[in-house]
């Protein structure tokens, strides 16, 4: 059994879903083959699944979203970084209740990228997902060297509201190794930078900005396109409408406009990354999942990544969850056999994300006894 589920949000990161998992199997089978293949689809908790592969942890000090020092990691290994803009700009290191959506910046992104650069990367997967951030990736470019000034010439402030002070980009004094690597923007979304599917308008709202602050915000990024095609030219605005532009409130439209970045979804990437294939070989099941089954699973989360490709070989998948939001049928098409919910085992929502690591070793004694009687 191949266990390749992503984390239960909130509850359990993908590597502990896969140890109780495991566990379960092993209660119910006690000479179940099992491996494990934790895995995500770019957002946060895209770095363990790499280190869970066998990647190295690499730990750098960069800028968190509100300008504060902090500590983020990035994965390495043969040359492949797997770098995560979470680590450095997501929304888990806002404190409670604290949102900064005009202001929070991407800034530490860049660096992060610029350590992976230090450390010898020569193929760089950027996930992006989770962000704090709604600055179409200015604070990343300008960590990479980039210069943006109102006016005045002087720097513009941090965040995406301070965009709209925007007089001029000059982006060439970008770190120049980007020319010589290869750098996957790995996401589950393909939003353009602004309009109604934009950044600001779909993810904006999750950040805390109220709908006078997604104006400003919507406004401030076709700005910055706006002056960014004065200094680059067309592509600017073409790329402000490529698929994943407005990834992570618009940090994707940094990536492909300045550092010569390739959108890809976000869950290809990482299983061509880690080895997803090979292991895949040497399955007779694959038991995949992550917190909530729904309708957003089937537009390139994790599960849905893990099942096409497992179909594709012939192998039948199960899934995972704590919640379950979808009719078989969908499921069926989505290439999962059969869906197990913690909460049909314990119908309490609450104590179902308290108890999630022994509900779930539960479903795994379910699945054994179902798949392997």
């Amino acid at each position: 059994m191949l266990i390749a589920a992503d984390k239960f949000k909130g509850s359990l990161t993908a590597v502990q879903v896969a140890e109780r998992v495991t566990a379960g199997l092993r209660k119910a089978a006690p000479g179940v083959q099992v491996e494990t293949l934790p895995v995500a689809d770019g957002g946060d908790g895209t770095v363990a699944a790499a280190v869970a592969a066998g990647f190295e942890r690499r730990e750098v000090r960069v800028t968190g979203p509100l300008g504060e020092e902090r500590t983020a990691a990035f994965a390495l290994r043969d040359g492949t970084a797997v770098v995560e803009m979470a680590e450095a700009s997501g929304l888990q290191h806002l404190p409670e209740g604290v949102f900064a959506p005009l202001t929070s910046t991407t800034y530490g992104s860049g660096e992060l990228l610029r350590a992976a650069l230090d450390a010898g990367a020569r193929q760089i997967v950027f996930g992006v997902g989770g962000s704090a951030t709604t600055d179409g990736g200015a604070g990343m470019l300008a960590a990479l060297g980039a210069r943006f000034l109102d006016a005045d010439g002087e720097p513009v402030g941090p965040g995406g509201g301070p965009l709209r002070e925007l007089a001029t980009a000059d982006l060439s004094g970008i770190d120049p190794r980007f020319a010589d690597v290869d750098l996957v923007l790995a996401s589950d979304v393909d939003n353009p930078l602004t309009g109604p599917k934009g950044a600001p308008a779909v993810y904006g709202p999750q950040k805390g900005a109220s709908p006078e602050d997604v104006a400003t915000l919507d406004a401030a990024l076709a700005h910055f396109a706006l002056v960014l095609e004065k200094s680059i030219g067309p592509k600017a605005a073409e790329y402000a409408l490529s698929p994943g532009a407005g990834a992570a409130g618009g940090i994707g439209y940094g990536a492909l406009v300045a550092l010569g970045a390739s959108f890809r979804p976000g869950i290809e990437v990482m299983l061509d990354v880690l080895g997803f294939a090979p292991a895949l070989a040497r399955a007779t099941l694959v038991i995949t999942g992550e917190g909530s089954l729904d309708e957003q699973t089937l537009h390139g989360k994790a599960p849905a990544g893990v099942a096409a490709a497992a179909r594709a070989e012939g192998k039948e998948v199960v899934a995972v969850c704590g919640r379950l939001a979808l009719p078989p049928e969908a499921l069926g098409r989505a290439g999962i056999r059969r869906a197990y919910a913690l909460t049909e085992i314990e119908p309490d929502t609450a104590r179902c994300i308290a108890e999630a690591g022994p509900l779930l070793e539960q479903i795994a004694e379910n699945i054994a006894r179902d798949f392997l009687s």
